[in-house]
């Protein structure tokens, strides 16, 4: 790992780039693959926002019965918690990620860009009061469709379903971030959907170096000046 601690140390514009693979370790399940949740649960209903619209009680259930449990006994790891101290120290400028879990958050970080919202976070359709997960789940033992406590609209949580585009201040602010950074780090990524894949190309473009540290290979790793095909926390606990 030292030839990775020699690239932070020598960087003053470190930018990390992470995906469901970070989570993973602590308990959050990937939505693709074998064991993804999108293999117990149809997408089509659980996360379009077509279907949320038609049918909103097919999310609730799903948040009340799976996404809740999951992110209260979820914890950040080793991963989590040394980009927290990258950024505490001054060398971390900021995370962007694709995870909508709050785990960065939990471990500390405080400069993270959220691709897709985060699924911790609710809001009203009708007057855009926000509400917390607790909130929001405490009153899901009464109603499925927790209604807003200050106007009685409807409740969504603060994340981007298919078929919404990704926030554009948001898209602005990680590709300007990407531009400017003299090393960019993939943890957790396998860089095949978009808009992700292009942040570390854009990142080379610019004359960044680039890591990737993935537990499976990725498309990118030929572009990448270092690559670790081990989990994230093996690596950063190590390395930082």
């Amino acid at each position: 790992m030292s030839e990775l601690r020699d690239l932070i140390d020598q960087a003053s514009r470190l930018v990390a780039f992470t995906g469901a693979g970070i989570s993973a370790e602590s308990g959050i399940p990937t939505y693709r693959g074998q064991e993804g949740l999108w293999q117990k649960y149809d997408p089509a209903k659980y996360a379009d926002i077509t279907y949320f619209r038609k049918n909103p009680a097919y999310y609730w259930n799903f948040f009340r019965e799976v996404r809740y449990p999951m992110l209260k006994q979820a914890q950040p790891n080793q991963a989590h918690l040394a980009l927290a101290r990258l950024e505490q120290m001054g060398k971390l400028r900021a995370i962007i990620t694709q995870n909508i879990d709050g785990l960065h958050q939990q471990a500390g970080s405080r400069k993270v860009v959220e691709l897709h919202g985060n699924s911790r976070r609710f809001f009203c359709l009708r007057c855009g009061e926000r509400e917390a997960m607790e909130q929001v789940y405490v009153r899901l033992s009464e109603e499925i469709q927790p209604a807003c406590i200050s106007c009685g609209g409807q409740l969504r949580p603060e994340v981007v379903f298919f078929g919404e585009a990704l926030s554009a201040s948001v898209m602005v602010e990680a590709e300007t971030l990407t531009r400017e950074s003299d090393l960019f780090v993939v943890v957790g990524s396998s860089l095949v959907v978009q808009p992700a894949a292009q942040f570390p190309v854009q990142a080379k473009q610019n004359g960044s170096r680039l890591v990737i540290v993935n537990k499976d290979p990725t498309p990118l790793d030929a572009l990448a000046d270092m690559v670790y095909h081990r989990q994230a926390s093996e690596v950063f606990g190590t390395a930082v």
